[in-house]
């Protein structure tokens, strides 16, 4: 039942910026963590950024100072900001989140959910 829903891919220039945000929605009783993972073509999956329930952040050392992730929880929203961009920034970005849903009346353990991923082309 929970959904993550994604916009704000495109193209760019390289040296713009974009802004990706991701919205979970659902029967949501907890999110642990949100982020945001890519992967460009005969590459693997690789973190870009996440940001945990106490605010903490990790980010992939291609992206630090480059791009900051935040959050809303009112909205239960997390977005990137992407600033710098370089060709090889290219990829399928995905939303991802660690939600505790409800079962009933009560949270059922965490489990990971993905967005449906968005295309950002950087060029050069």
């Amino acid at each position: 039942q929970v959904q993550l829903v994604e916009s704000g891919g495109g193209l760019v220039q390289a040296g713009g910026s974009l802004r990706l945000s991701c919205a979970a929605s659902g029967s949501i009783f907890s999110i642990n963590a949100m982020g945001w993972y890519r992967q460009a073509p005969g590459k693997q999956r690789e973190l870009v950024a996440t940001i945990t329930s106490g605010g903490a952040t990790n980010y992939a050392d291609s992206v630090k100072g480059r791009f900051t992730i935040s959050r809303d929880r009112a909205k239960n929203t997390v977005s990137l900001q992407m600033n710098s961009l370089k060709p090889e920034d290219t990829a399928v970005y995905c939303c991802y989140a660690y939600i505790l849903t409800w079962y009933e009346t009560v949270p059922a353990d965490g489990l990971d959910y993905w967005g449906q991923g968005t295309q950002v082309t950087v060029s050069s």
